[in-house]
């Protein structure tokens, strides 16, 4: 599974060949190629963030199904997690478009179906980013309001204060986004190397501090609890939630993919390593913690949140324990201004073609900042707006983590889904990157299998009884972003949008013989509504839609 050296036919690619082959899907070389294969890697594991999330987001799990669920939990999600990663890294081989997955559901269904499939695909990712988004904001102000309380045992937190902090962490990343962007690949690749520090400084002073008091492995790798009021085996499965959350979001690498050099070759790699770093130091980082706490109790009641107390409970030291908590709170800064990146560039690339109210405005490219300014805008609005739930919820947090979890796992598994119904022929054969043989079938599925089950899942509300305040919102907020989207698609997209567009003037005839796509039809003929006589694919594909129709 390993992608491809270059051959003759792979090769590697230089700037104007980038530019040419993004042209190849009507779209010009708006953005800088700047980012390296390093700096985009940090993005990707920034986004991710495993250890620093999976830390701040203990407790999801340790509630709901305890140490079994947060350690087994991260693997079940770990390996789900990499045959997605897998299955969508052939696709960035074949298509490096910042438009992702809705680009990639065009081309591999059915000719009728490609403006519905794209459109619905679109809005559910777009939607995604910016849920996730919020979850750096989110996870960042808990521990700032957790540091609070632990030193001042008469503080009582309101929700207010975390909201102010949470809007301070995404204004923050704007600036930074907005007027700093020749410095992102910079920020990246510090965080990056910030992340791994902090993974091993943090690693070693607990284990040192608590030495020779750790809890048995008994404890770390089967000890269950269950405080949720849901059978076990759903409480366990609802604990998932905090692995899906430290290994989601490794699509980044393909909405920034026009930022990169040789795409079709690094971009596959960076996403799956990122998810492979994000499974091992997150497995790592876990088995530390636990291994370290005290009271497992005490850990799901605090005040200061389940990190700061187990740090505190390893070194006895509560100046020492802020100290070390610096690091995942610096990582979380990092990682919402790369989460706030990459969302802005997907709202950009789907306002690029067309999906969006008002899609010319958002789709500009700012001549001086030399970023998508307006979509920029649009992003820290709706993450603003999105994260007034918490002001009105308990449990706005679970419910903001599962609308992005779920959202994108959807997305994740669409492609592929469709490339299996049609039996996995629909990719170009001189793709970088390609999952040979059964290997292909099997990580589709998988993935596919974990995207249903999750999807399902995580509307649930976190705890019973249910009541209006502890409820799981996720569904509400899914079926506002429903309504938008059915709204929007009647009143313009299904006149308007077609999909993704290739201009066949440079798009290459192997391509065009090989791959399954909607009419081609040039940008100017676009804009006129006007068909051109060009066909869409061979009579072998014809043949094969047909089938797959009836």
């Amino acid at each position: 599974m390993k992608p491809r050296r270059p051959s003759s036919n792979i090769r590697r690619t230089s700037v104007h060949e980038d530019a040419a082959q993004l042209a190849a899907f009507g779209h010009q070389q708006e953005l800088k190629r700047n980012f390296s294969f390093i700096s985009m890697l940090g993005l990707g594991f920034a986004i991710l963030n495993s250890w620093t999330a999976l830390a701040a987001s203990l407790s999801l799990a340790l509630p709901s199904g305890g140490p079994t669920s947060v350690i087994w939990g991260l693997v079940t999600a770990g390996i789900c997690n990499l045959c997605l990663a897998a299955s969508l890294a052939e696709f960035l081989s074949a298509f490096p478009t910042s438009a992702g997955q809705y680009h990639w559901a065009a081309i591999v269904s059915p000719r009728r179906w490609v403006p519905i499939t794209s459109w619905i695909t679109g809005w559910i990712n777009t939607a995604g980013w910016i849920a996730l988004t919020a979850t750096g904001g989110l996870l960042g102000s808990q521990l700032v309001v957790g540091i609070i309380s632990f030193m001042n045992a008469s503080y009582s937190p309101q929700r207010w204060h975390q909201f102010l902090i949470y809007v301070g962490y995404n204004i923050f990343s704007f600036l930074v986004n907005a007027f700093l962007t020749s410095t992102l690949p910079l920020v990246t690749k510090s965080a990056f190397i910030w992340s791994i520090l902090g993974f091993v400084v943090i690693s070693i002073t607990v284990l040192a501090c608590a030495s020779p008091n750790y809890q048995s492995g008994d404890f770390v790798y089967r000890d269950f609890i269950n405080q949720t009021g849901w059978p076990d085996g759903l409480a366990w499965l609802l604990g998932l939630l905090q692995g899906g959350l430290g290994l989601t979001g490794f699509d980044a690498v393909a909405h920034m993919i026009e930022e990169i050099p040789q795409p079709t070759i690094e971009g596959p790699k960076i996403m799956i390593f990122c998810v492979g770093i994000g499974l091992f130091t997150g497995f790592v980082f876990l088995s530390v913690l636990l291994f370290v706490l005290k009271d497992v109790n005490n850990v799901i009641d605090s005040a200061a949140g389940p990190v700061l107390q187990i740090f505190y409970d390893a070194t006895g030291n509560k100046a020492g324990s802020i100290c070390l908590l610096m690091f995942p709170l610096v990582c979380l800064l990092f990682a919402t201004t790369s989460i706030m990146t990459t969302s802005s560039r997907m709202t950009y690339a789907f306002a690029r073609d067309g999906g969006l109210p008002f899609s010319k405005f958002f789709a500009k490219v700012h001549p001086k900042l030399n970023v998508p300014l307006n979509a920029l805008y649009l992003t820290t609005g709706l993450v603003i707006i999105f994260g007034c739930i918490f002001l009105g919820s308990s449990s706005a947090f679970n419910a903001i983590v599962s609308a992005s979890v779920v959202a994108l796992g959807i997305t994740y598994a669409i492609p592929p889904a469709i490339n299996c119904i049609r039996g996995r022929k629909m990719l170009p054969e001189t793709r970088a990157f390609v999952l040979p043989g059964p290997w292909g079938w099997v990580c589709n599925l998988i993935g596919i299998a974990y995207t249903i089950l999750t999807t399902v899942l995580f509307v649930f509300p976190p705890a019973l009884p249910v009541t209006g305040s502890n409820m799981n919102y996720c569904i509400a907020a899914f079926a506002i972003i429903l309504i938008i989207s059915v709204f929007q698609w009647y009143i313009d997209g299904r006149k308007n949008f077609n999909g993704p567009y290739i201009d066949e003037s440079v798009f290459k005839v192997t391509y065009v013989d090989r791959l399954d796509i909607n009419t081609v039809i040039t940008p100017a003929a676009r804009e006129e509504n006007i068909d051109e006589d060009i066909p869409s694919r061979d009579e072998k594909f014809e043949e094969e839609e047909e089938k797959s129709i009836a």
